[in-house]
């Protein structure tokens, strides 16, 4: 088992060029067997608000033939960030595009204040098996939400994974609770950040993956990166790889 969390940039509401850049990193992480890759919060159109219900994806959504197709190509599973449409507001959604060309979704179960504006939350969690593990995806704030991770774990998860949008702000005490997660529950805990701003908003970079009691790999700046996490027998393995 070989997971992937990419720290990358977005242009806003520029979908394709976007799409072209998730391709990069894909193309990347092939090369290193990764069998997961997970890219931050809102990462097809960059993090803003106001565009998602213009944006909105579905999960028939011709867009996302390009990642299908590059899915399938270099049999790997992509959890992209976009807007899902729905009934009513859109939700910050996770798209799953699995190495059989199946997708699936996510919704954000907890929303920041003043997401509220232009999201409605989801209600039920995501879990998936690949070999042995059982992982758990989650999108930034439902990350510092301890009842999410604490529910995931209960769910039998062994990793939990997520996208974010965290500020050099509130970096240092989010990556606390991260890190506490991951030696509560024995998870391995893997957090995928922006590398450039979004939305107006600064980001701290940082991506990284914890395992019980260690910080097995960070990458220590706002540049383009993925972070690497490779399981061994009773333990991970991290690595960061500069693109």
């Amino acid at each position: 088992m070989i997971l992937a969390v990419a720290q990358c940039g977005s242009i806003r509401g520029d979908v394709e060029s976007n799409i072209d850049e998730h391709l990069r990193y894909i193309r990347e992480a092939s090369k290193h067997g990764v069998n997961y890759l997970i890219f931050p919060e809102l990462s097809l159109t960059g993090y803003e608000p106001e565009l998602a219900n213009e944006l909105a994806f579905t999960e028939d959504d011709d867009r996302l033939a390009p990642l299908i197709d590059a899915a399938k190509q270099y049999n790997l599973s992509i959890g992209v960030g976009a807007p899902l449409q729905t009934i009513g507001s859109p939700k910050i959604g996770l798209i799953l595009i699995h190495g059989n060309g199946v997708v699936e979704t996510y919704e954000k179960m907890f929303l920041h204040e003043g997401e509220e504006k232009y999201f409605t939350n989801g209600d039920k969690h995501h879990l998936f098996q690949v070999g042995k593990h059982s992982i758990a995806n989650a999108i930034c704030a439902d990350t510092i939400n301890p009842q999410h991770a604490q529910s995931c774990a209960a769910l039998g998860a062994s990793v939990y994974i997520a996208g974010v949008l965290v500020t050099p702000q509130g970096y240092n005490k989010d990556a606390k609770m991260w890190s506490s997660y991951a030696s509560e529950y024995g998870l391995l805990v893997a957090i995928a950040n922006y590398s450039k701003p979004s939305g107006g908003l600064d980001t701290a970079g940082k991506s990284a993956i914890w395992f019980k009691n260690n910080l097995i790999a960070q990458v220590k700046q706002c540049e383009d990166a993925l972070v690497i996490a490779q399981a061994g027998s009773d333990s991970w393995v991290g690595k960061v790889y500069p693109m």
